[in-house]
């Protein structure tokens, strides 16, 4: 594969862990990567634009690109137990939210998605850098906050409330993991580059796995969250065997999360094969 492809991804360390052998050329490819690394809301506004032959991207993002992009098998966020929290700054139930201001990480994002579909009287919903949220419910600029990545582990110790995880209320609601991030690969490739970038990622996954500190260096310049424990709960809770291979289980998770959005009248009915 001697062509260059553009992939953009986000800087937290389940993407960084995730691509730094394809990246670095510790496979068998090489030099074949044009790597940008953005925000998941920038990654969700680029592909609306097409930006990248192979981007990150929320999955409530990708219904509104499904006939641009196409999803891979491998390297997706998935999993149980990691999804969206909405915090505050004092305690509150889920009936309190109904007139409260929210910091979200992004409207295209899967987080304002579930939260759409299980709280969808809030409306009062102010887009930041997901980095910021913490800071906006602390300071009053919103009473509430949409928190993804690994501002999760990070909350309690600034004082601030679990209000609602909103995976746990997706895993009672279908009894299916939780989508979060996708990877997905340009429709107009052809089939051949398509299944061959799959490989090539679902390989840098497993080097990675196999391989857990030669990607150390790379996270850490990259990270938000500088400590490095806290960077590698975020790769344990958020890579796992759905980044290796989406498997049944996550297709169907993915599925359903696409039927809930066009149910909720967040997102358009996909009419288009969904996977590669």
């Amino acid at each position: 594969m001697n062509k260059k492809y553009t992939i953009g991804f986000s800087p937290c360390p389940n993407d960084t862990f995730i691509f730094d052998a394809m990246i670095h050329n510790r496979l068998y490819e090489n030099n074949t990567w044009t790597p940008h690394l953005l925000d998941v809301e920038a990654l969700n506004k680029n592909a609306a634009e097409e930006r990248f032959d192979v981007t990150k991207m929320s999955f409530a993002a990708f219904a509104l690109v499904s006939d641009k992009y196409q999803i891979l098998n491998s390297g997706s966020a998935l999993g149980r137990g990691c999804g969206p929290l909405i915090i505050s700054k004092v305690p509150l139930t889920l009936e309190d939210l109904k007139y409260k201001t929210f910091a979200i990480p992004g409207a295209r994002t899967t987080a304002n998605l579930l939260m759409s579909i299980f709280v969808p009287e809030c409306k009062a919903k102010v887009e930041m850098v997901f980095s910021e949220i913490e800071e906006a419910v602390l300071s009053g600029r919103c009473d509430a906050g949409l928190i993804i990545h690994e501002n999760r582990f990070t909350y309690q110790q600034k004082g601030l409330f679990k209000v609602a995880d909103l995976g746990e209320l997706w895993e009672s609601k279908t009894g299916l993991p939780i989508p979060l991030g996708c990877i997905a690969v340009k429709r107009s490739l052809s089939e051949e580059e398509k299944n061959k970038i799959d490989t090539i990622i679902r390989a840098s996954v497993e080097f990675a796995f196999a391989n857990p500190e030669a990607s150390k260096d790379y996270i850490a310049q990259h990270a938000q969250e500088m400590n490095s424990v806290v960077q590698q709960q975020h790769i344990d809770l958020y890579v796992n065997e759905f980044s290796v291979t989406l498997g049944q289980d996550g297709k169907k998770a993915i599925e359903t999360l696409f039927n809930e959005g066009f149910k909720a009248g967040m997102i358009p009915e996909i009419l288009e094969p969904i996977f590669i």
